[in-house]
Parts: structure tokens; sequence; C-alpha cells
């Protein structure tokens, strides 16, 4: 799979509600989310179920992805339309949000090392 590939199979197992956690690897850094900070692969690994237990109905629409890679790393850049229900509250939530991250090959596969969303409001 390419690192596109890659990034594309990640927005789909948001939409499935799959896990997300095969997704990073075992050596991440840093994932900022909307509303979060997280450091570390223990931190990111806990945070990742949590979200997938507490949310669903995730509408994940890619609008500009540019996806480079290089022997062994790559890095893309993307606009994504955001959307999902928290399943605690019913609140629905939508996003015009903004999407970085770095890739490592490991194994054969691509992970991610690092990711940050933003979004031009908060939760």
């Amino acid at each position: 799979m390419t690192a596109e590939e890659t990034v594309r199979e990640y927005y789909e197992a948001l939409r499935r509600g799959d896990p997300l956690v095969p997704y990073f690897s075992e050596s991440a850094t840093v994932k900022f989310g909307v509303e979060e900070s997280l450091f570390g692969a223990d931190e990111i690994a806990a945070a990742l179920r949590e979200q997938t237990r507490t949310t669903d109905d995730w509408h994940v629409e890619s609008t500009a992805l540019d996806v480079t890679e290089r022997e062994g790393f790559a890095w893309f850049g993307d606009e994504v339309d955001l959307a999902w229900t928290d399943t605690e509250t019913g609140q629905r939530w939508t996003f015009d949000t903004r999407w970085s991250a770095t890739l490592e090959r490991e194994n054969g596969d691509w992970s991610f090392v690092a990711m940050h969303v933003s979004a031009p409001r908060r939760l």
C-alpha cells in the first residue's frame, strides 16, 4: 500500500468505526486533534480507543489531499469535511478541518508517527 492509500484507508476506518490504533507507529510522538493534545504512543492509543468507543456516524470527506512519499518517510496535508456523533450525548459535531501528518514505513507498511488535525473553532 502507498502512503496515500494508507491515508485514505485511515479515513475509511474512521467512517466504519474500525480501530484506529493499528495506523499509528509504536514510536508515534504526537497527535493533535480538534480538542486534544496527545503525546506518546500509549496516550495516542488510549485516546483513539476511547474515541472509537464514544463516537459514531463519521463523515470524512477529503477535499485537498496532497501526499509526498520518499524512501521510508511520507507526509501529507488535506482539508477534510469532518462530522461525527457523540454516542454518550447524542451531540452531532461538524467541522471544516485541516490535516497534516508524517508517516514512516515500518516492516513494509506505512504508519503515522505524528498527526495534526485543526479546525477554526473548538468543541
